[in-house]
């Protein structure tokens, strides 16, 4: 499986394999564990596709990669947060859209992909309510790391963590709209990535395989 992820994705494992590397040859232990921690993450995807035998699209696993390191490595190594006012919306709203995807393709599998088995709002609203539970747990572990180890993940604070949920909600809703569409039959932009992953894992989607062999 690691061998179809794409160019992009290996050349940033491999530039965190090289900054831990270095890292630890220098002794500098924070910058290794940040690196090797931001490595396991954006490798966590694909191990666990390939131990649950689930086909993720390399395009949707390259976006993933991009975004622990630009979070993990970038924001705190380099200090991106503090240096660019929009990376931490920006971070919250990629995250937020791909939940808002993740979540719809949940609720999409549990149904087979019958598209008529429940109103196309309700399944796009299920989307939406995982996608806020996750940024929602996130804004939980960002005051529980700032209690706990005295770290300031939350930055100025209520501020940060309602402007934060809000981003959170606007991406979620993104996402559960390119389930909307997918539902309506508009397989374009974010949308596309549902409609690789189903032509990519049909056994999870029986019903609606059935209905396309019926069609041709």
């Amino acid at each position: 499986m690691f061998a179809e992820q794409t160019w992009l994705a290996r050349i940033i494992w491999m530039a965190l394999a090289g900054a831990a590397l270095w890292a630890l040859a220098v002794l500098r232990l924070e910058l290794a564990f940040v690196a090797l921690a931001t490595l396991g993450l954006s490798l966590a995807p694909v191990v666990v596709a390939n131990w649950a035998q689930v086909h993720v699209p390399p395009t949707f696993i390259a976006v993933v990669v991009i975004f622990v390191a630009a979070t993990l490595f970038l924001g705190e190594v380099f200090d991106f947060y503090e240096r660019f006012w929009w990376w931490d919306i920006a971070m919250h709203g990629t995250s937020a859209v791909a939940f808002g995807l993740i979540g719809f393709v949940f609720v999409f599998m549990m149904f087979q992909g019958d598209r008529f088995a429940a109103p196309h709002l309700q399944l796009s609203f299920l989307a939406f309510c995982f996608a806020m539970t996750i940024g929602t747990v996130w804004e939980i572990f960002e005051f529980a790391m700032d209690q706990t180890f005295g770290l300031n993940m939350q930055k100025s604070g209520l501020q940060d963590t309602m402007g934060d949920l809000i981003i959170n909600a606007i991406g979620a809703l993104l996402g559960a709209a390119a389930g909307y569409g997918y539902l309506k039959g508009r397989h374009v932009g974010i949308g596309a990535f549902i409609d690789e992953f189903v032509q990519r894992n049909p056994r999870f989607f029986r019903r609606l395989r059935r209905r396309r062999d019926r069609q041709e």
